[in-house]
Protein backbone atom coordinates (compact mmCIF):
# COMPACT_ATOMS: atom_id res chain seq x y z
CA UNK A 1 0.00 0.00 0.00
CA UNK A 2 1.01 3.42 -1.10
CA UNK A 3 0.56 6.60 1.50
CA UNK A 4 -1.09 9.59 -0.58
CA UNK A 5 1.35 12.91 -0.31
CA UNK A 6 -0.65 15.33 1.40
CA UNK A 7 -1.26 18.37 -0.92
CA UNK A 8 -1.49 22.43 -0.11
CA UNK A 9 -4.88 23.29 0.22
CA UNK A 10 -3.93 25.95 -3.06
CA UNK A 11 -1.92 22.77 -5.15
CA UNK A 12 -3.92 21.07 -7.71
CA UNK A 13 -4.00 17.41 -7.76
CA UNK A 14 -1.22 15.66 -9.92
CA UNK A 15 -2.93 12.81 -11.99
CA UNK A 16 -1.56 9.66 -10.58
CA UNK A 17 0.74 7.56 -11.77
CA UNK A 18 -0.19 4.76 -14.21
CA UNK A 19 0.71 2.12 -11.87
CA UNK A 20 -0.87 3.27 -9.26
CA UNK A 21 -3.98 3.72 -10.93
CA UNK A 22 -3.91 0.00 -11.82
CA UNK A 23 -2.97 -0.89 -8.17
CA UNK A 24 -6.36 0.95 -7.49
CA UNK A 25 -8.23 -0.75 -10.38
CA UNK A 26 -6.95 -4.35 -9.66
CA UNK A 27 -7.80 -4.03 -5.95
CA UNK A 28 -11.34 -2.85 -6.99
CA UNK A 29 -11.95 -5.33 -9.38
CA UNK A 30 -10.53 -7.65 -6.69
CA UNK A 31 -13.35 -6.41 -4.17
CA UNK A 32 -15.87 -6.70 -6.49
CA UNK A 33 -15.52 -9.94 -7.33
CA UNK A 34 -15.23 -11.46 -4.08
CA UNK A 35 -18.59 -8.88 -3.55
CA UNK A 36 -19.63 -10.74 -6.55
CA UNK A 37 -19.25 -14.02 -4.97
CA UNK A 38 -20.96 -13.28 -1.67
CA UNK A 39 -23.94 -11.62 -2.84
CA UNK A 40 -24.45 -14.38 -5.73
CA UNK A 41 -24.66 -17.01 -2.26
CA UNK A 42 -27.13 -15.11 -0.86
CA UNK A 43 -28.90 -15.32 -3.72
CA UNK A 44 -29.07 -18.93 -3.41
CA UNK A 45 -29.96 -19.39 -0.26
CA UNK A 46 -33.30 -17.39 -1.12
CA UNK A 47 -33.80 -19.80 -3.87
CA UNK A 48 -33.89 -22.73 -1.55
CA UNK A 49 -37.20 -22.98 -0.53
CA UNK A 50 -38.71 -22.70 -3.93
CA UNK A 51 -35.68 -25.26 -5.74
CA UNK A 52 -33.80 -27.38 -3.16
CA UNK A 53 -30.61 -27.33 -1.82
CA UNK A 54 -29.63 -29.33 -4.60
CA UNK A 55 -31.81 -27.77 -7.47
CA UNK A 56 -30.07 -24.43 -6.50
CA UNK A 57 -26.73 -26.03 -7.04
CA UNK A 58 -27.67 -27.85 -9.94
CA UNK A 59 -28.80 -24.04 -11.06
CA UNK A 60 -26.02 -22.40 -10.85
CA UNK A 61 -23.39 -25.17 -12.39
CA UNK A 62 -25.33 -26.42 -15.47
CA UNK A 63 -25.72 -22.42 -16.69
CA UNK A 64 -22.25 -21.44 -15.23
CA UNK A 65 -20.94 -24.39 -17.64
CA UNK A 66 -23.42 -23.54 -20.90
CA UNK A 67 -22.12 -20.06 -20.32
CA UNK A 68 -18.59 -20.71 -20.38
CA UNK A 69 -18.91 -23.03 -23.03
CA UNK A 70 -20.37 -20.84 -25.35
CA UNK A 71 -17.27 -18.37 -24.67
CA UNK A 72 -14.78 -20.81 -24.50
CA UNK A 73 -15.62 -23.29 -27.07
CA UNK A 74 -12.71 -26.01 -26.33
CA UNK A 75 -11.68 -27.85 -28.14
CA UNK A 76 -11.71 -31.70 -27.10
CA UNK A 77 -9.16 -33.33 -28.83
CA UNK A 78 -5.33 -33.14 -28.53
CA UNK A 79 -5.31 -33.92 -24.55
CA UNK A 80 -3.75 -37.35 -23.34
CA UNK A 81 -5.21 -39.15 -20.18
CA UNK A 82 -3.46 -37.50 -17.29
CA UNK A 83 -5.03 -34.28 -19.10
CA UNK A 84 -8.49 -35.72 -19.09
CA UNK A 85 -8.16 -37.64 -15.08
CA UNK A 86 -7.45 -33.92 -14.24
CA UNK A 87 -10.36 -32.27 -15.76
CA UNK A 88 -12.00 -34.95 -14.40
CA UNK A 89 -10.89 -34.37 -10.79
CA UNK A 90 -11.33 -30.88 -11.23
CA UNK A 91 -15.07 -31.55 -11.77
CA UNK A 92 -15.45 -33.54 -8.95
CA UNK A 93 -13.84 -31.02 -6.64
CA UNK A 94 -15.95 -28.21 -8.26
CA UNK A 95 -19.31 -30.40 -7.71
CA UNK A 96 -18.36 -31.46 -4.29
CA UNK A 97 -17.41 -27.96 -3.23
CA UNK A 98 -20.59 -26.22 -4.21
CA UNK A 99 -23.02 -28.80 -3.08
CA UNK A 100 -21.43 -29.07 0.63
CA UNK A 101 -21.06 -25.15 0.54
CA UNK A 102 -25.01 -24.85 -0.14
CA UNK A 103 -25.89 -27.47 2.16
CA UNK A 104 -23.97 -25.36 4.77
CA UNK A 105 -25.46 -21.90 4.35
CA UNK A 106 -29.05 -23.47 4.28
CA UNK A 107 -28.28 -24.39 8.13
CA UNK A 108 -25.64 -21.89 9.32
CA UNK A 109 -25.25 -18.10 8.46
CA UNK A 110 -23.13 -17.33 5.52
CA UNK A 111 -20.40 -15.31 7.53
CA UNK A 112 -19.68 -18.23 9.50
CA UNK A 113 -19.67 -20.78 6.17
CA UNK A 114 -17.10 -18.92 4.70
CA UNK A 115 -15.34 -18.28 7.56
CA UNK A 116 -15.23 -22.15 8.26
CA UNK A 117 -14.41 -23.00 4.79
CA UNK A 118 -11.36 -20.64 4.05
CA UNK A 119 -9.54 -22.84 6.62
CA UNK A 120 -9.06 -25.29 3.53
CA UNK A 121 -7.25 -23.02 1.81
CA UNK A 122 -5.59 -21.93 5.20
CA UNK A 123 -4.32 -25.08 5.96
CA UNK A 124 -3.00 -25.79 2.47
CA UNK A 125 -0.99 -22.43 2.74
CA UNK A 126 0.77 -23.13 5.77
CA UNK A 127 1.31 -26.87 4.77
CA UNK A 128 3.35 -25.79 1.70
CA UNK A 129 4.86 -22.84 3.21
CA UNK A 130 6.77 -24.94 6.32
CA UNK A 131 7.95 -22.00 8.15
CA UNK A 132 7.22 -21.94 12.12
CA UNK A 133 5.06 -18.52 11.73
CA UNK A 134 2.66 -20.71 9.44
CA UNK A 135 2.11 -23.05 12.19
CA UNK A 136 1.48 -19.49 14.50
CA UNK A 137 -1.21 -18.28 11.83
CA UNK A 138 -2.37 -21.53 12.52
CA UNK A 139 -3.12 -21.10 16.02
CA UNK A 140 -4.91 -18.17 15.62
CA UNK A 141 -6.88 -19.55 13.32
CA UNK A 142 -8.04 -22.43 15.54
CA UNK A 143 -8.34 -19.54 18.07
CA UNK A 144 -10.97 -18.05 15.74
CA UNK A 145 -12.71 -21.76 15.38
CA UNK A 146 -12.70 -21.90 19.15
CA UNK A 147 -14.27 -18.45 19.82
CA UNK A 148 -16.85 -18.94 17.22
CA UNK A 149 -17.25 -22.55 18.71
CA UNK A 150 -18.07 -19.95 22.16
CA UNK A 151 -20.66 -18.70 20.28
CA UNK A 152 -22.56 -22.23 20.25
CA UNK A 153 -21.77 -24.24 17.38
CA UNK A 154 -25.09 -25.50 18.41
CA UNK A 155 -26.68 -22.32 17.70
CA UNK A 156 -24.92 -22.83 13.96
CA UNK A 157 -26.05 -26.44 13.72
CA UNK A 158 -23.30 -29.54 13.94
CA UNK A 159 -24.62 -30.27 10.56
CA UNK A 160 -24.15 -26.93 9.01
CA UNK A 161 -20.71 -26.71 10.78
CA UNK A 162 -19.70 -29.84 9.15
CA UNK A 163 -20.74 -29.29 5.86
CA UNK A 164 -18.64 -26.16 6.02
CA UNK A 165 -15.36 -27.71 7.23
CA UNK A 166 -15.57 -30.33 4.29
CA UNK A 167 -16.53 -27.35 1.73
CA UNK A 168 -13.07 -25.70 3.00
CA UNK A 169 -11.33 -29.59 1.96
CA UNK A 170 -12.80 -29.61 -1.46
CA UNK A 171 -11.86 -25.60 -1.75
CA UNK A 172 -8.53 -27.04 -0.60
CA UNK A 173 -8.40 -29.65 -4.10
CA UNK A 174 -9.85 -27.19 -5.90
CA UNK A 175 -6.86 -25.35 -5.40
CA UNK A 176 -4.47 -28.00 -6.23
CA UNK A 177 -6.03 -29.42 -9.09
CA UNK A 178 -7.16 -25.90 -11.16
CA UNK A 179 -3.24 -25.42 -11.13
CA UNK A 180 -2.98 -28.69 -12.64
CA UNK A 181 -5.67 -28.23 -15.03
CA UNK A 182 -4.93 -24.75 -15.95
CA UNK A 183 -1.21 -25.98 -17.14
CA UNK A 184 -2.49 -29.21 -19.41
CA UNK A 185 -5.74 -26.85 -21.11
CA UNK A 186 -5.18 -23.49 -22.95
CA UNK A 187 -7.41 -20.15 -21.43
CA UNK A 188 -10.30 -21.57 -19.87
CA UNK A 189 -10.81 -24.77 -21.47
CA UNK A 190 -10.38 -26.98 -18.76
CA UNK A 191 -12.23 -24.67 -16.31
CA UNK A 192 -15.39 -25.16 -19.00
CA UNK A 193 -15.05 -28.55 -19.05
CA UNK A 194 -14.46 -29.57 -15.71
CA UNK A 195 -17.79 -27.13 -14.92
CA UNK A 196 -19.54 -29.27 -17.72
CA UNK A 197 -19.07 -32.67 -15.46
CA UNK A 198 -19.77 -30.97 -12.17
CA UNK A 199 -23.15 -30.13 -13.78
CA UNK A 200 -23.96 -33.50 -15.08
CA UNK A 201 -22.72 -34.60 -11.58
CA UNK A 202 -25.20 -32.82 -9.76
CA UNK A 203 -28.01 -33.07 -12.37
CA UNK A 204 -29.79 -35.76 -11.05
CA UNK A 205 -30.26 -34.90 -7.53
CA UNK A 206 -31.03 -31.35 -8.43
CA UNK A 207 -33.80 -33.08 -10.59
CA UNK A 208 -34.74 -34.93 -7.64
CA UNK A 209 -34.81 -32.08 -5.17
CA UNK A 210 -36.21 -29.37 -7.49
CA UNK A 211 -38.32 -31.55 -10.23
CA UNK A 212 -40.72 -29.18 -13.01
CA UNK A 213 -39.51 -26.24 -10.81
CA UNK A 214 -36.57 -25.70 -12.47
CA UNK A 215 -37.87 -24.43 -15.48
CA UNK A 216 -39.82 -21.73 -14.67
CA UNK A 217 -39.02 -18.78 -16.04
CA UNK A 218 -38.62 -16.78 -13.33
CA UNK A 219 -36.75 -19.60 -11.37
CA UNK A 220 -34.10 -19.89 -14.63
CA UNK A 221 -34.10 -16.09 -14.87
CA UNK A 222 -32.75 -16.08 -10.96
CA UNK A 223 -30.43 -19.85 -11.77
CA UNK A 224 -28.96 -17.06 -14.69
CA UNK A 225 -28.05 -14.15 -12.24
CA UNK A 226 -27.16 -16.74 -9.41
CA UNK A 227 -24.60 -18.11 -12.07
CA UNK A 228 -23.35 -14.71 -13.23
CA UNK A 229 -22.95 -13.77 -9.69
CA UNK A 230 -21.54 -16.31 -8.54
CA UNK A 231 -19.03 -17.61 -11.44
CA UNK A 232 -18.88 -15.85 -14.55
CA UNK A 233 -18.30 -12.14 -12.94
CA UNK A 234 -16.32 -12.64 -10.47
CA UNK A 235 -14.19 -15.23 -12.63
CA UNK A 236 -13.42 -12.48 -15.18
CA UNK A 237 -12.88 -9.88 -12.66
CA UNK A 238 -10.49 -12.04 -11.05
CA UNK A 239 -8.65 -13.02 -14.21
CA UNK A 240 -8.16 -8.78 -15.06
CA UNK A 241 -7.49 -8.64 -11.08
CA UNK A 242 -4.36 -10.92 -11.56
CA UNK A 243 -2.86 -9.12 -14.48
CA UNK A 244 -2.83 -6.05 -12.52
CA UNK A 245 -0.93 -7.43 -9.67
CA UNK A 246 0.90 -10.00 -7.60
CA UNK A 247 -0.78 -13.18 -6.78
CA UNK A 248 0.47 -12.76 -2.66
CA UNK A 249 -1.53 -9.17 -2.82
CA UNK A 250 -4.53 -11.20 -4.44
CA UNK A 251 -4.52 -13.91 -1.47
CA UNK A 252 -4.87 -11.69 0.91
CA UNK A 253 -7.65 -9.74 -0.66
CA UNK A 254 -9.69 -12.83 -1.04
CA UNK A 255 -9.08 -13.55 2.62
CA UNK A 256 -11.39 -10.59 3.00
CA UNK A 257 -13.99 -12.89 2.14
CA UNK A 258 -15.61 -14.44 5.66
CA UNK A 259 -16.29 -10.20 6.20
CA UNK A 260 -17.40 -9.44 3.06
CA UNK A 261 -19.85 -13.09 3.36
CA UNK A 262 -21.17 -11.40 6.83
CA UNK A 263 -21.98 -8.10 5.00
CA UNK A 264 -24.27 -10.08 2.89
CA UNK A 265 -25.95 -12.49 4.97
CA UNK A 266 -26.98 -9.81 7.11
CA UNK A 267 -27.92 -7.18 4.02
CA UNK A 268 -29.78 -9.81 2.26
CA UNK A 269 -30.47 -12.35 4.28
CA UNK A 270 -30.86 -10.37 7.73
CA UNK A 271 -28.89 -12.65 9.60
CA UNK A 272 -27.13 -11.02 12.85
CA UNK A 273 -24.20 -12.83 14.61
CA UNK A 274 -23.21 -12.10 18.26
CA UNK A 275 -20.04 -10.35 18.73
CA UNK A 276 -17.93 -13.23 19.91
CA UNK A 277 -18.47 -14.64 16.22
CA UNK A 278 -17.43 -11.31 14.86
CA UNK A 279 -14.68 -11.86 16.47
CA UNK A 280 -13.77 -15.14 15.57
CA UNK A 281 -14.31 -14.25 11.57
CA UNK A 282 -11.49 -11.25 12.28
CA UNK A 283 -9.37 -13.56 13.86
CA UNK A 284 -9.88 -16.06 10.80
CA UNK A 285 -9.27 -13.34 8.53
CA UNK A 286 -6.27 -11.93 10.16
CA UNK A 287 -4.93 -15.56 10.35
CA UNK A 288 -5.37 -15.75 6.75
CA UNK A 289 -3.45 -13.04 5.45
CA UNK A 290 -0.89 -13.80 7.91
CA UNK A 291 -0.38 -17.25 6.30
CA UNK A 292 -0.56 -15.55 2.90
CA UNK A 293 2.02 -13.28 3.93
CA UNK A 294 4.48 -16.19 5.06
CA UNK A 295 3.90 -18.31 2.30
CA UNK A 296 5.04 -15.29 -0.06
CA UNK A 297 8.37 -14.54 1.90
CA UNK A 298 9.21 -18.26 1.27
CA UNK A 299 8.65 -18.18 -2.30
CA UNK A 300 10.83 -15.03 -2.87
CA UNK A 301 13.50 -15.72 -0.17
CA UNK A 302 15.42 -18.76 -2.46
CA UNK A 303 14.57 -16.02 -5.83
CA UNK A 304 16.96 -13.54 -4.14
CA UNK A 305 20.18 -15.52 -3.42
Amino acid sequence: MRVTETLLPSARPAEAPPERRGGVVAVGLVLGGALSVQFGSAVAALLFPRTGVAGAVTLRLTISAVLLLVVCRPRLRGYDRSAWLAAGAFGLALAGMNSLFYQAIDRIPLGPTVTLEVLGPLALSVFTARRLASWCWAGLALAGVALLGQGGFDRLNPAGVAFAFGAGTMWAAYIVLSARVGGRFPGADGLALALTLAALVTLPLGIVDGGAVLLDPTILALGTALAVLASGLPYTLELLALRRMPTATFAVLMSLGPAIATLAGWLVLRQELTLLECAAIVLVIAASIGAVRVRAAAAERPARR
